[in-house]
C-alpha cells in the first residue's frame, strides 16, 4: 500500500475516532444533566403579564406591550435581542448592574430562577415580530416630550452621529457595532433603534459617568466618554425614531431564530 493511501486511511480513522469520542462525550453530557436550557414561552409571558411570587408583572412598568415609558424612563423590550435581555437580567440578578431609574431591578431579578430569567428574555424577544417598522404611536412622542418640558436633540445631527461617527474626536459610529439605524446585531449588540428617547439619554450619562459598567470590554464607556450633552442629546433623539429598513428594503436582515446552543445553562 502507498503511503499517501495510507496516510488517507489513517485520517479517515482518526476522523471515526474523533467523531465517535464527541458523541460519547456529548451523551454523558446530556445524561450528567449538561446541555443547553430551553426555552419556555408560556412561562415568560406569564411573568410578563402577571409576575411571580413577589415579583411584580413587568408590565407594570414596561407597558402591556412592553414598548417602555418615556415618562417613567423604562425602555422598550419588546422586540429586543434575547440573549442581550437575558444578560441584563442576570448582571441585575449578581449586582453588575445597578437599575438607578425605578431601583427595583436587582430585586425582580433576584426573585426569578435562571430558567425564568431565561423564558422571559425569550418571550419579550417575540413581541412585536408582526411589525417590521413600529407604528409611530409606539415610538417615543418627541412633541409630547418638548411640550412637557423634555429637551429634545436635532434629528439629522444624532443621523451623522449614529451613521458616521465623529472621526476627529475619533468617535465611533453606533451603526459600526449595533448596524444601520441601531437595529442591533445578535448575540451581542442590542437593538437601540426605536428604543425609547429618555432611557437612550439616561443609558448614555450613565456609561459617560461610570454608574453604568456591565458593557463588553467597556466598549460603550469609552464610546459615551467622549460625547457631550448635546450630541447624547441628538443621538438619543434620532435613535428613538429611526427606521430599521434601509432605502428600497421592504424587510430587515433575517435573524437567526432562537435556537438553545444560544442560550447556556450556566
Amino acid at each position: 500500500m502507498r503511503r499517501s493511501q495510507m496516510r488517507r486511511n489513517m485520517g479517515v480513522l482518526t476522523s471515526v475516532v474523533l467523531g465517535s469520542a464527541v458523541m460519547i462525550f456529548a451523551q454523558q453530557a446530556i445524561a450528567n444533566g449538561g446541555g443547553h436550557a430551553i426555552p419556555d414561552l408560556s412561562n415568560g409571558k406569564s411573568i410578563f403579564t402577571q409576575g411571580k411570587g413577589d415579583v411584580p408583572a413587568c408590565t407594570s412598568c414596561h407597558g402591556e406591550k412592553g414598548m417602555g415609558n418615556d415618562m417613567m424612563g423604562t425602555p422598550r423590550l419588546a422586540g429586543q435581542i434575547p440573549q442581550f435581555l437575558r444578560k441584563q437580567l442576570e448582571d441585575f440578578a449578581t449586582d453588575k448592574r445597578q437599575d438607578t431609574t425605578m431601583f427595583v431591578m436587582n430585586t425582580n431579578a433576584k426573585g426569578l430562577t435562571k430558567q425564568d430569567r431565561l423564558d422571559v428574555a425569550t418571550y419579550l424577544s417575540s413581541l412585536g415580530a408582526e411589525h417590521v417598522v413600529t407604528p409611530k404611536e409606539q415610538l417615543s412622542n418627541l412633541a409630547e416630550l418638548k411640550a412637557n418640558g423634555t429637551e429634545v436633540g436635532v434629528t439629522h445631527v444624532g443621523k451623522a452621529i449614529v451613521n458616521y461617527g465623529i472621526p476627529k474626536r475619533n468617535v465611533p459610529a453606533c451603526r459600526s457595532c449595533h448596524d444601520y439605524n441601531g437595529r442591533g446585531v445578535d448575540p451581542i449588540y442590542p437593538m437601540i433603534g426605536q428604543q425609547k428617547m429618555v432611557y437612550l439619554i439616561n443609558q448614555l450619562k450613565k456609561w459617560r459617568d461610570g454608574s453604568r459598567a456591565n458593557d463588553p470590554k467597556a466598549q460603550m464607556q469609552k464610546v459615551a466618554q467622549k460625547l457631550t450633552d448635546e450630541e447624547i442629546l441628538d443621538v438619543a433623539t434620532f435613535l428613538s425614531q429611526a427606521s430599521p429598513l434601509t432605502i428600497g428594503n421592504t424587510r430587515t436582515p433575517e435573524r437567526h431564530g432562537f435556537m438553545a446552543f444560544d442560550v447556556p445553562r450556566d
